[in-house]
């Protein structure tokens, strides 16, 4: 494995000639993480002195740290459930994107991908898809496309209103008042969701 970016010097030419295989151009997928906290604001202190920045997303229940080195979009709640890691994913920058980390939910899953479609959630419209692993930690893909100024309940997914996987009945039912994206991902391979 070679390391990146690759540099080549063409002997015969004058300049010297930068080639990558990965140009910025090609950045693709942002790494996803959701954390749900006890004490949001212990945690924004934490975290932004962690990654040397404020969030660049603040309400009263959530925060979201968009890094670029790492790739990754960090985000904490305080929006109910155990504290501790609430679900991982992929951040698509464009459709073609979200088409193929969709392909290999699809495949990782034996096909029990839960496609939300369109769903407001995490104060963002999204469109998405949700997979469980093995040990029912929820995997989400995503392709934000635009902010909005509620954590949920615009969603237009059939199973309540928000997008992280909290603990429901085998049936696979939200609770009163907590929506559920991952219910029917989780209910197909054999977990049980929002937990």
């Amino acid at each position: 494995m070679r390391p990146f970016p690759v540099f080549r010097v063409y002997t015969g030419v004058s300049t010297l000639r930068c080639m990558s295989e990965h140009t910025l151009e090609s950045k693709m997928k942002r790494f996803h993480v959701h954390i749900a906290v006890d004490d949001l604001a212990a945690n924004i202190d934490f975290y932004s002195k962690l990654f040397g920045q404020r969030p660049s997303k603040h309400k009263a229940d959530y925060a979201k740290w968009m890094l670029d080195d790492p790739r990754i979009n960090f985000a904490i709640s305080s929006r109910g459930g155990a504290s501790g890691v609430d679900h991982f994913g992929m951040q698509a920058e464009h459709p073609e994107e979200l088409s193929a980390l969709e392909a290999h939910a699809r495949d990782a899953s034996a096909d029990t991908l839960f496609d939300q479609g369109e769903a407001a959630c995490c104060y963002a419209r999204s469109e998405k898809h949700w997979v469980v692993d093995p040990q029912g930690i929820a995997w989400e893909h995503f392709l934000s496309m635009a902010d909005t100024e509620t954590f949920g309940g615009g969603r237009l997914a059939k199973t309540g209103d928000c997008c992280s996987p909290r603990s429901v009945s085998t049936a696979g039912d939200a609770p009163p008042d907590v929506g559920c994206c991952a219910s029917e991902a989780k209910t197909a391979v054999g977990g049980s969701c929002c937990g």
